[in-house]
């Protein structure tokens, strides 16, 4: 799939289709908008569609939609995760989109839950040793 910028008109669908549940988070992810429980990502807009992180047997049962694939960000046929895109169509159809996040979100919050950042954001940042300051010497010439 070649980029695609997420349509301004998906935001408000995406974001009535989130279970009504205080664990519910909503962060900005490659410029649309993605949803975690407890740390755990379990939705997102991407491109025309919604990503979802599903269980395995949730998983195998959206890839027979039609329209439904691994989510592959790059558009080069390598999945780079076990999520899934939703069919563009689903967009248009609030109840089975509103399904679909919830079966994600049931997934996400049997998670244990995330603390804090991971990789190497998460180090903790080394002081700077301050340098000396080298002073030129300077030659008067007579």
């Amino acid at each position: 799939m070649a980029w695609v910028k997420v349509p301004p008109e998906n935001h408000p669908l995406f974001h009535a289709a989130l279970p009504k549940d205080p664990r519910v988070e909503t962060t900005k992810l490659f410029g649309g908008v993605a949803a975690k429980v407890n740390g755990n990502l379990f939705a997102g807009l991407f491109g025309r569609s919604t990503m979802l992180a599903l269980s395995e047997v949730d998983r195998a049962e959206a890839l027979a939609l039609p329209g439904a694939a691994l989510f592959d960000p790059m558009g080069d046929g390598r999945a780079r995760s076990e999520k899934v895109m939703l069919p563009e169509r689903m967009m248009r159809d609030p109840a089975a989109l509103r399904t679909w996040i919830a079966r994600a979100f049931k997934t996400a919050a049997r998670l244990p839950p995330k603390t804090g950042k991971t990789g190497k954001s998460a180090k903790p940042a080394k002081a700077a040793k301050a340098k000396p300051r080298r002073r030129k010497l300077r030659l008067a010439v007579s």
